[in-house]
């Protein structure tokens, strides 16, 4: 059964877009740590983010790179603190958490905001790339 970042990938559950390419998708995550907590995935489904083929990770890394400098520019935040937990989701996938405390690095703090906080987010954050 495809994991849910794959069913996003193939348009069959909506997201907060940020961008796209053809080996990667960003999009806000729906149960932010931090406003702007924003997830990036290859479109390739892969469980675990050490098993991804060399040149796909680092594609992932860059990728994840110029989302991170639209995010800074965007929202509010002393850095961008990135994880990799891959858990909760049998999919890999990079974690960007504006930060201003510590707290909001441990997935135990979360913010809420509406369906328009989001989607003025997300072209907020893609007029900056």
């Amino acid at each position: 059964m495809p994991s849910i970042f794959t069913r996003i990938v193939n348009g069959e559950i909506p997201c907060y877009k940020i961008a796209e390419d053809d080996n990667f998708l960003a999009f806000l995550d729906v149960n932010p740590n931090a406003n702007g907590h924003t997830l990036c995935v290859p479109k390739q489904e892969i469980d675990k983010i050490f098993d991804i083929e060399d040149d796909l990770y680092l594609g992932l890394m860059q990728f994840s790179k110029r989302i991170a400098t639209a995010l800074e520019k965007t929202v509010p935040c002393k850095r961008i603190g990135m994880a990799v937990i891959g858990l909760e989701v049998p999919h890999a996938h990079v974690h960007l958490i504006p930060l201003n405390e510590m707290g909001e690095m441990t997935f135990k703090h979360k913010v809420s905001l509406t369906k328009e906080e989001f989607e003025t987010l997300a072209k907020d954050i893609q007029a900056n790339l």
